[in-house]
């Protein structure tokens, strides 16, 4: 059944995806009378050659680990901070009063404008992590700010009735309400994190880096490294993306059976 399950989820829409490439790249072939469309539109199999010749090398392994750890530590501290952030100003109407804009501004400035803004503020290294950061908090503080504003008025009048103690509303009341929430917006900040920090590294080519190595495959014409790098950047953030999902949902089952309890 895992098998099963398995190749109808994953096998197959990946191998409907690559048979269309292919046919994509046949009939450029047959269309414009090429003899190769490696510089337009690479073929699945030299996608392929061209990732396994990079994953034989020392540099591939340390690009791939440093920009994992600059992107997991933005999500991070975006994520702490966009929750915290929610938590003040779901409490106090003054954190709510000059807080909220600042987060609301952060989320309508184009992804473009804070990386050439944080370039000039900060070290070059250090610009990912600004950067998704700052794309993550917003998005982490508005769902934790729903969360917080859903929760059941019924069960905060039961335990009011019972006369508990903050922390114990917090542990049995807000967090299985808000966990839901946290664990869609971590879902979507986590897809944010991926694009706008190997963006940031596009725009500001730190020496280890993903994105420093597509800036290089565009500007030397490399377009099977092109794709390379990019499917690399996919499996990381399916990793990635798997693992938090993994952790959410046993978080979420732990908060649901302390509310039980």
């Amino acid at each position: 059944m895992k098998l099963r399950r398995l190749a109808r989820r994953v096998l197959l829409p990946a191998l409907f995806w690559l048979l269309l490439w292919q046919g994509a790249v046949w009939y450029l072939l047959w269309a414009e009378e090429l003899e190769s469309t490696a510089l337009f539109l690479p073929s699945p199999l030299l996608v392929g050659r061209t990732l396994l010749e990079l994953m034989g090398t020392q540099v591939f392994w340390q690009t791939a680990l440093v920009s994992l750890g600059r992107i997991f530590g933005g999500l991070l501290a975006g994520v702490c901070l966009g929750t915290l952030l929610a938590v003040c100003t779901s409490a106090w109407g003054w954190a709510e009063l000059l807080l909220a804009p600042a987060v609301r501004v952060i989320r309508a400035t184009p992804v473009a404008s804070f990386i050439l803004l944080v370039i000039l503020w900060a070290p070059t290294g250090q610009v990912p992590v600004v950067v998704s950061a700052l794309m993550v908090l917003p998005v982490v503080w508005g769902n934790v700010c729903q969360g917080i504003a859903q929760t059941d008025p019924l069960l905060l009048e039961a335990a009011r009735a019972y006369r508990f103690g903050r922390w114990k509303r917090v542990r049995l009341v807000y967090i299985p309400s808000v966990l839901p929430y946290f664990a869609s917006g971590c879902h979507t900040a986590l897809g944010l994190a991926w694009k706008s920090g190997v963006a940031a590294e596009v725009l500001c080519v730190p020496r280890l880096a993903i994105g420093t190595q597509v800036y290089y495959s565009k500007i030397y014409l490399e377009t099977p490294a092109l794709f390379a790098w990019t499917a690399v950047v996919l499996a990381l953030s399916f990793a990635l993306e798997g693992v938090l999902g993994a952790l959410l949902g046993r978080l979420e089952r732990r908060g649901s059976r302390a509310a039980d309890s």
